[in-house]
């Protein structure tokens, strides 16, 4: 990943989603298997062998993880959810609209809800192929 840009609706401000250096991956499998994790460069580090409940929370916070299957649809990639690092997105379908450029991907125009905050937004990420 080489970045993720959030966007709130209501105001129009930008700022980074995970930090301004964001450690992911997205992987598309010939399958039809897809996975993506990110995690933000400025995630916290456990006191401890095991977190305290408020670390635990604050690292939940700093992650996003999911996997799936996807297809491809009009200019957009959609990623059939299958297991969620939250719960609350369930199955579902994330429908990402996306550009590829040499070895840039960037998917943006991508309509969400900020976990954290539950405002809504709209995300744009950039990876780099490696």
């Amino acid at each position: 990943m080489v970045s993720w840009k959030r966007k709130l609706v209501s105001s129009g401000a930008v700022s980074d989603a995970m930090g301004p250096d964001p450690v992911g991956f997205l992987s598309y499998q010939p399958d039809g298997r897809m996975m993506a994790l990110v995690v933000s460069s400025e995630r916290p580090s456990a006191n401890g062998k095991m977190p305290t409940d408020a670390e635990k929370a604050a690292l939940f916070d700093s992650m996003l993880a999911y996997a799936g299957t996807y297809t491809f649809d009009n200019g957009r990639v959609i990623h059939h959810v299958d297991a969620s690092w939250n719960p609350a997105w369930g199955v579902s379908d994330l429908i990402r609209p996306f550009s590829i450029n040499g070895k840039r991907l960037v998917i943006s125009g991508a309509p969400g809800v900020d976990p954290t905050t539950g405002e809504k937004v709209i995300y744009e990420l950039e990876f780099r192929k490696i």
